[in-house]
């Protein structure tokens, strides 16, 4: 059978988009999910997405990592969705769709800057080397000496996988601040196990960790990452975070058809 994708990158976080309105998608099949993602035998992504019909709102996100197994939120693959969607005409310039952890609000402009609402944070655990929280997905967030030349794959590896996180593990961050209100940083992304060029439930997670252990008071942050810039926004209320924005450029660039 052949089936036809689109590609999108946001920030160079990339991912194989499917219209699987029609349900014709072999869901299940671990191993052809990851087939498409493989770089060098498939299409190539950090993740694949499939953009289904939702009896509530116009669309249902579901998120593969590139290991083929369904995964949590991810923040740019839900930003590029959006373009997706507006690309095939499902959505105008505004959209409501639903993820695996919950509904979201989200709008397009014509130079394919994506904003996307993603959930309120409450719980944070601010530790004396590290912070952790919850976006959508598990981050831990952790400030370091030279950014720049850090080797990210192995010691996000070490953390993922050490006595922390368990079995189930988390993705890594590695920060620096440039100034005030703009943050630097470098993911180990669990499902795909290597660094990505950006991770939005990251860079969310990166921002409202700078802010809650006091490395800024601002409410909008600039986050420089490998593929490009990202915005987060929110609102602090109390212990709590909540209108949490993630915004960036969501870019469509090719779609084709492959044998499967």
């Amino acid at each position: 059978m052949q089936i036809e994708f689109y590609k999108y990158q946001g920030t160079g976080n990339d991912f194989v988009m499917i219209d699987n309105r029609s349900n014709f998608f072999p869901k299940e099949d671990v191993k052809l999910i990851e087939h498409l993602c493989d770089r060098r035998f498939g299409i190539g992504a950090d993740g694949l997405i499939l953009l289904e019909n939702d009896s509530e709102t116009d669309f249902r996100m579901v998120y593969y990592n590139s290991d083929g197994n369904q995964s949590s939120m991810c923040g740019n693959g839900g930003r590029c969705l959006v373009a997706f969607a507006n690309q095939l005409g499902v959505i105008d310039d505004k959209t409501t769709f639903i993820a695996t952890d919950g509904l979201h609000h989200a709008s397009v402009n014509k130079d394919s800057i994506v904003s996307l609402q993603m959930i309120d944070v409450n719980e944070i655990q601010k530790k004396d080397s590290y912070t952790f929280l919850n976006t959508g997905s598990p981050h831990h967030v952790q400030i370091v000496d030279d950014l720049e030349h850090y080797n990210v794959k192995e010691n996000g590896a070490a953390i993922r996988y050490g006595e922390l996180y368990g079995e189930k593990g988390s993705n890594i961050n590695f920060v620096k601040k440039t100034d005030n209100d703009t943050f630097s940083l470098r993911t180990y992304e669990r499902g795909v196990e290597d660094e990505t060029l950006a991770c939005g439930t990251g860079a969310t997670a990166v921002a409202i960790a700078m802010n809650a252990t006091g490395e800024t008071d601002k409410t909008s942050i600039n986050l420089n990452v490998e593929g490009g810039k990202l915005i987060v926004s929110f609102d602090k209320e109390n212990d709590g975070y909540t209108n949490v924005f993630l915004t960036g450029p969501a870019k469509f660039v090719f779609k084709g058809t492959i044998e499967i």
